[in-house]
């Protein structure tokens, strides 16, 4: 690891290190962006720097715009998280910049963080693909309590839309999913 790419990992952590959410004690926006990392150097050991920070930066400092901040329902949902999109890349540059790293690369970062051109750059989805398999191993099941059958066929149809055809079928591969989910990963 380059000295900037570790200034960068340790300054996403410490501010994630604040979240005043925890998790079995620990702050859940730093073991959420350690989950990135593992996830991302299990599926793409090859991934280029600006890929790791996008990983490990994906959430960073998520709490401080909560989702009850924006109108339920879908619109409500969608611009809360463009908005953090813009959030995250933009705090993730400024990092970047103080880490010495050029304007280019911390627009690359901002590109993937918000997303843009999933399905047509490798990288954007290598990332997509990477929040998908932490959602189902790490998060799923606790997002699965209380909701119907039926709620969660649409969620998993619409995780397994994001990601690619690589992703899908290894996600088939790795867990055990019912029929009725596994089918959106065939599909």
């Amino acid at each position: 690891m380059t000295e900037r790419l570790a200034q960068v990992i340790a300054a996403i952590d410490a501010a994630n290190a604040a979240d005043p959410n925890t998790e079995d004690g620990t702050p859940a926006a730093l073991v959420y962006g350690q989950r990135m990392t593992t996830e991302l150097d299990r599926l793409e050991p090859e991934a280029s720097d600006l890929l790791r920070i996008a990983a490990r930066g994906q959430h960073v400092e998520r709490w401080l715009l909560p989702r009850d901040a924006y109108p339920d329902g879908r619109a409500g949902y969608f611009a809360w998280r463009r908005e953090q999109g813009r959030r995250h890349a933009n705090r993730i540059a400024g990092m970047m910049e103080e880490a010495g790293y050029p304007e280019p690369d911390r627009a690359r970062v901002g590109t993937m963080l918000r997303k843009e051109a999933l399905k047509r750059d490798t990288e954007v989805q290598a990332l997509e693909d990477v929040i998908c398999f932490v959602f189902l191993r790490w998060y799923f099941a606790d997002f699965a309590e209380g909701r119907s059958n039926a709620s969660l066929e649409r969620i998993v149809s619409r995780t397994a839309a994001k990601m690619s055809e690589a992703g899908r079928a290894r996600a088939l591969a790795e867990f055990d999913l019912p029929e009725s989910f596994a089918a959106a990963f065939r599909g």
